[in-house]
């Protein structure tokens, strides 16, 4: 595996000069990333991300009203008028197969949505791990630029963990001596907690804040390695599954 890799530690962390031509993946556990995983692997039609109320407006009035879910977050809980908000257990087949789900959230979508100039947009969550690492060794994929959404422009630490599971399945468990400031930390981070990974995420403010407003369910399920064996991936403003 090629070493240009490289880690974000927020949604605004990056320009779009930074992520022009490379292979971007974005990482948000708690809970985008992983909620768009639940919403493809259970038939969702596609995802498409967008970071602002007013942008998941204009596709509502263009798209089959048939078709399509409004569906999203502000402080964690579902906005009102909105289909669903953005606890992955709440996208079950009977109600999203052969949807189209337009998702608004407060972090992940807006660094989907910052990252749309990329050459290539994967989705990554603690669900689909080994099908990130295997995609991108599979490509060779020459630069790759890990963004963790975080939240409120802050660092998460469930998302700075997801990141340095990837580099250090990516390395092989070996640092490059010439590894940047963002690939250390997060490989470090593996390093010193990736045997207790759900713990870990448990113990963070952003599980902590979840639990505050009743979604204590969404952080067991967010926790789980490797639950799922494929990528999504972002293609003209939507994400499908590889």
């Amino acid at each position: 595996m090629n070493n240009n890799i490289d880690v974000y530690s927020s949604s605004v962390a990056f320009t779009e000069d930074d992520v022009r031509d490379k292979t971007v993946v974005v990482i948000d556990v708690l809970r985008a990333c992983s909620t768009i995983q639940a919403a493809l692997e259970n038939g969702a039609a596609g995802v498409i991300p967008v970071a602002e109320n007013d942008d998941a407006g204009k596709y509502t009035r263009s798209l089959d009203a048939s078709r399509i879910l409004l569906c999203g977050e502000k402080g964690g809980k579902k906005i009102e008028g909105y289909r669903l908000g953005n606890s992955p257990l709440e996208y079950v087949y009977d109600i999203v197969n052969a949807k189209i789900i337009i998702l608004k959230t407060t972090n992940g979508t807006r660094a989907v949505t910052r990252s749309s100039n990329a050459k290539e947009v994967l989705i990554a969550s603690f669900l689909n791990l080994t099908a990130v690492v295997d995609y991108l060794k599979k490509q060779n994929t020459r630069d790759v630029l890990l963004i963790c959404s975080g939240w409120n422009n802050r660092l998460s630490i469930e998302d700075m963990l997801c990141a340095g599971t990837l580099t250090y399945r990516l390395f092989d468990g070996k640092l490059p001596a010439d590894a940047t400031d963002g690939t250390k930390v997060a490989f470090s981070l593996y390093q010193k907690f990736g045997e207790n990974i759900s713990k870990l995420i448990d113990s963070s403010n952003h599980a902590k804040r979840l639990k505050a407003i009743g979604y204590e369910k969404d952080i067991d399920f967010c926790s789980q390695v490797d639950l799922y064996s494929s990528v999504p991936v972002l293609y003209q403003g939507m994400i499908r599954l590889n």
